[in-house]
């Protein structure tokens, strides 16, 4: 495919975003955790642990459910269009490569997801800045962090591209993925489960592991992770990207 056809899909696809109030709820998250990170009280915190503890308070809850849910918005979204008025029959039958459309879109969900995650990390140093936390801000662990969280969210973007594409009702597919996202309060703490849920490696992949702090199954290797993050990606693209090329106009 070449690449000047690729960029011309990109733009199209951007083009509607700019259009879009979607865009909006990119920051949504991020002031959430700033109040949240904000009201955190350490005052019974342990110095040493103050940091853990408030990068813990400040990614909680977005990782455990407002990311995951974003992530399925974002996607459905860009599908949202070509469900609408006979967008796809319009979209494929055009000159255009079908791989093509389907990278565009997935590149625009992880974009959106690059930029949530690096208002979180602006939110945590603000929230450092705030609370006065001795040493300040750990750049290099909380960079791995958000990187981690955007990487661990991509499988997830991915199946819901794939039903989105797949199915023509918009909240249908964001209902499932909620209906998912939900047990990540319970799962998320199962050393047995948890490293295998899919829903829940963005909180897996975003809290510090720390000896002096019990976090249940956060403490289990990174190397399963990385097998469910990998795996689930390449199944779920892949799934994705195949129901596109066989896409009936």
């Amino acid at each position: 495919m070449p690449l000047k056809s690729f960029l011309g899909l990109l733009a199209s696809e951007r083009l509607k975003f700019s259009r879009s109030p979607i865009w909006l709820l990119i920051p949504a998250s991020p002031l959430v955790a700033l109040v949240i990170g904000l009201l955190a009280s350490l005052d019974d915190v342990p110095a040493d642990v103050q940091y853990e503890q408030l990068q813990s308070t400040v990614f909680s809850l977005h990782a455990l459910l407002l990311l995951p849910i974003m992530t399925g918005i974002f996607s459905a979204f860009v599908c949202r269009y070509e469900h609408t008025g006979g967008g796809w029959k319009a979209m494929l039958s055009l000159p255009v490569s079908r791989t093509g459309l389907y990278l565009a879109k997935f590149l625009i969900v992880a974009v959106m997801l690059a930029v949530t995650q690096l208002l979180m990390l602006a939110v945590l140093a603000l929230s450092v800045r705030f609370h006065g936390i001795a040493g300040g801000m750990d750049w290099g662990a909380s960079l791995l962090a958000v990187s981690n969280g955007w990487l661990a969210c991509l499988p997830l973007a991915a199946l819901q591209l794939w039903a989105s594409i797949g199915w023509s009702s918009f909240a249908a597919p964001l209902a499932v993925n909620v209906a998912l996202t939900l047990p990540n309060m319970l799962i998320v703490n199962s050393a047995q489960y948890g490293p295998y849920y899919p829903w829940a490696q963005p909180a897996l992949a975003m809290l510090i592991r720390s000896e002096e702090m019990d976090f249940g199954a956060f403490t289990l290797p990174l190397e399963n992770l990385l097998v469910t993050v990998g795996l689930s990606f390449l199944v779920f693209f892949i799934g994705g990207l195949l129901h596109m090329k066989r896409k009936d106009v």
